[in-house]
C-alpha cells in the first residue's frame, strides 16, 4: 500500500525576497572602481593603431646579423674587400691592354690597333714587379710583300716592363715569344684574283690553283701546283709546277723548254685534223711541220695529191702521236695563216710565246717574309697548308718594344 505524501505546515521562504532584504541602498565608491574607471579613461583617449610589424622585421634581421660570431662577420667583410680588390684589378688590365693596344697601333704603323690580352693575377702585383706572366697579341691584316697576312699572333713570355706606373710603361724587354702567322686562301683569291684563280690546299704542303687568266683577250683556263716551303729562317718560298693553259679544247700550253712543253693539241685538237682535209693539208704543207712531224716527203706528196692517201695518213696512230708531239709555239710566227686554219689566233700564240715559267710563275706566287726586328731575332718554325689557309709557326727571343 503506497504510503501518502505529507505536506508541511510552513512553507519555505522566497529566497529572492531575502536577498532584497538585504540591500542597504546604493553604496560608496570603492577605490577598486576607481582604478577600474582610470585604466578605461585612458585606453579611450589613446587611437588604437595596427601594429608595425616591417619595423619590427628591419629590428630582428638587424638583431640577427648583429648575432653572429665574430669570425663570420670578419670573412663577409673579407669577402666585400676581395670582389672590390679583383674590380679594381679587372679595371687595371683592361686600361692597360688598352694603352699597350694604342701604344703597338702607332709604333707598327698599322691600320687598326691591335687586340692585347694580359694574362696572369693579380695585375697590379705584376704591374708593382715590373713583370708580366704573359702578354698576347694579335695583330690583323699585315701586308707582307704582294700579299696580306689575315693574322699575326704572338704571345710573349715573361715580359720586363720599363715602367714608373700604370700610366708611365715606355718599353718592355721581351726574352722569349712564340705565335701563328696566318693566310688565308679568301685573301688569296682576292688580291690575285685579277688573274680570277682560286687556291684551295692539297695535302700538308701543296696548295692547288684553278681558275682563268686572260691573255690576249682569250680567257684561257689555267691549272697549276705550288709547293709551300720554308726559305731561309723568315721566309716562305713556292715552287710553282704542273702549270698548264687550255685554249678551249683544242691546245694545251705548258711553259717550259722541254719536249712535253710548249703548245700542243690535244686529243680532241688532232682528232679534228684528221677529220678535216682542209686543217690536214694546211698542216702537211708547211716543210718546217712536215719535218719535225718525221713524215716522209714521198709520203706527204701523195697525200696532198690524194685524199685517200691523206685521210689514210692522218687517220694511222703514229699520226695522231706526231701531231699532238709537235710544239706549235716556234712555228706560230711563221705561219700565222697555217695557225689561223687550225683555229689557234696568231696575236695569242705570240702572247703565249712571252709567258715563260718564270713569268707565269711570279703570278701565281705565294711567298712573303716577315720584316727583320731592330733587336732580337724572329724565326720560322713550321709552315702547314691547311684547309683555309698556310699556317705558319713562329718564334724568336730578345725582342725589345717602345725603348
Amino acid at each position: 500500500m503506497r504510503t501518502p505524501h505529507h505536506l508541511d505546515a510552513h512553507p519555505r521562504p522566497n529566497p529572492y525576497e531575502e536577498l532584497a532584504a538585504l540591500d542597504d541602498g546604493p553604496l560608496e565608491e570603492t577605490p577598486l572602481d576607481e582604478f577600474l574607471t582610470e585604466e578605461r579613461d585612458a585606453g579611450a583617449e589613446d587611437a588604437w593603431a595596427p601594429p608595425d610589424h616591417r619595423r619590427g622585421g628591419k629590428r630582428r634581421r638587424k638583431n640577427r646579423f648583429a648575432g653572429l660570431p665574430l669570425a663570420v662577420k670578419a670573412v663577409v667583410g673579407l669577402v666585400v674587400l676581395a670582389s672590390f680588390a679583383a674590380l679594381g684589378d679587372r679595371w687595371a688590365v683592361l686600361y692597360a691592354e688598352h694603352r699597350a693596344a694604342d701604344t703597338l697601333k702607332d709604333r707598327l704603323d698599322l691600320a687598326a690597333a691591335p687586340e692585347v690580352e694580359i694574362s696572369g693575377f693579380p695585375f697590379l702585383t705584376q704591374l708593382a714587379d715590373k713583370r708580366l706572366d704573359s702578354v698576347k697579341v694579335t695583330v690583323p691584316d699585315v701586308a707582307a710583300d704582294r700579299v696580306s697576312l689575315a693574322k699575326v699572333s704572338a704571345t710573349a713570355h715573361d715580359v720586363r716592363l720599363n715602367a714608373d706606373g700604370l700610366t708611365s710603361v715606355r718599353g718592355a724587354d721581351v726574352p722569349r715569344f712564340d705565335g701563328d702567322v696566318q693566310l688565308t686562301f679568301a685573301d688569296l683569291n682576292r688580291e690575285l684574283g685579277a688573274s680570277q684563280v682560286k687556291f684551295t690546299g692539297e695535302g700538308r704542303d701543296r696548295v692547288r690553283a684553278n681558275g682563268t687568266l686572260p691573255v690576249a683577250g682569250h680567257n684561257l683556263r689555267l691549272r697549276a701546283e705550288a709547293r709551300i716551303q720554308r726559305q731561309g729562317e723568315r721566309g716562305i718560298a713556292t715552287e710553282i709546277g704542273k702549270m698548264r693553259l687550255d685554249i678551249g679544247d683544242l691546245a694545251t700550253y705548258r711553259p717550259g723548254t722541254r719536249a712535253s712543253e710548249g703548245l700542243h693539241l690535244t686529243p680532241k685538237g688532232t682528232a679534228d685534223l684528221a677529220r678535216e682535209t682542209r686543217k690536214a693539208k694546211a698542216l702537211l704543207s708547211v716543210p718546217a711541220i712536215v719535218q719535225r712531224m718525221g713524215v716522209p716527203e714521198a709520203t706527204v706528196r701523195e697525200a696532198l695529191a690524194d685524199d685517200g692517201k691523206l685521210a689514210e695518213l692522218t687517220g694511222s696512230p703514229r699520226f695522231a702521236r706526231q701531231a699532238a708531239g709537235l710544239n706549235l709555239i716556234d712555228l706560230a710566227l711563221e705561219n700565222p695563216g697555217v695557225m689561223r686554219r687550225l683555229g689557234l689566233d696568231p696575236d695569242l700564240l705570240d702572247s703565249l710565246a712571252g709567258l715563260t715559267r718564270p713569268v707565269l710563275a711570279d703570278r701565281l706566287s705565294l711567298a712573303f717574309e716577315l720584316p727583320e726586328p731592330e733587336q732580337g731575332n724572329v724565326r720560322l718554325q713550321d709552315v702547314r697548308v691547311e684547309e683555309d689557309g698556310i699556317r705558319v709557326r713562329v718564334s724568336g727571343s730578345g725582342l725589345t718594344v717602345g725603348k
